[in-house]
């Protein structure tokens, strides 16, 4: 059955979801690459951008898992590029290169609009001006029955969140503390969302956490 799902998603421990000042020389914002280490490492992450060896440890079985059965993809502006405000042109494509490793529809959370944009391995990016139901429509309807990810940043998981909108969340709890930045779950009580524990496991470098919501 499809779900709407976040999978993979990496926070501090004391909660931040990316580091302050995100521009284009800190996608993540300051500090917030630290947080990743633990998938750079993987097996999963090297084969993704053409590269060999990594890990094959619990930590790339998550990095696997999270990849699985996704029909679509939906991420936030701040996601896909460092650029505030109306677009000046077109030319900005993406942190990812040329083949992006999404491989199907990617719907990217807008206030601007700009026409679709058509890359390598089957990724193409949407550029929603309507919200986030409107993106999650979109996505349903070209998913044929497979997974919606919700890839971040941390405002529009945020966003699904409050909506009651998402299914299941995948956390991997790197030890790293950065003391500012996008604290994920300020203010969001996840028990009253429905939201339990349903699985958790060590990796060598992240705590695996699995959270369903009834």
């Amino acid at each position: 059955m499809s779900k709407v799902r976040i999978s993979a998603f990496t926070v501090s421990l004391d909660g931040f979801g990316a580091g302050p000042a995100q521009d284009k020389n800190h996608p993540l914002g300051i500090r917030g690459t630290e947080l990743h280490q633990w998938m750079r490492k993987t097996r999963m992450f090297r084969k993704m951008f053409g590269n060999e060896g990594g890990t094959t440890d619990v930590d790339n079985d998550f990095a696997e898992r999270s990849m699985e059965n996704a029909g679509a993809w939906i991420m936030g502006r701040n996601m896909f590029a460092p650029i505030r405000g109306p677009w000046s042109d077109d030319s900005w494509k993406g942190w990812w290169g040329e083949n992006p490793p999404y491989h199907c529809p990617v719907y990217v959370l807008t206030h601007h609009a700009r026409p679709p944009l058509k890359m390598e391995g089957g990724t193409i990016f949407y550029f929603v001006t309507e919200g986030p139901e409107s993106a999650l429509k979109q996505a349903r309807d070209v998913a044929q029955g497979k997974d919606i990810r919700i890839g971040g940043g941390v405002s529009v998981i945020r966003q699904y969140l409050e909506a009651r909108l998402v299914d299941e969340i995948h956390l991997a709890i790197s030890p790293v503390i950065l003391g500012t930045g996008e604290n994920l779950f300020s203010g969001i009580n996840l028990p009253e969302l429905g939201f339990a524990c349903s699985e958790h496991i060590a990796g060598t470098d992240a705590l695996h956490v699995i959270l369903k919501r009834a």
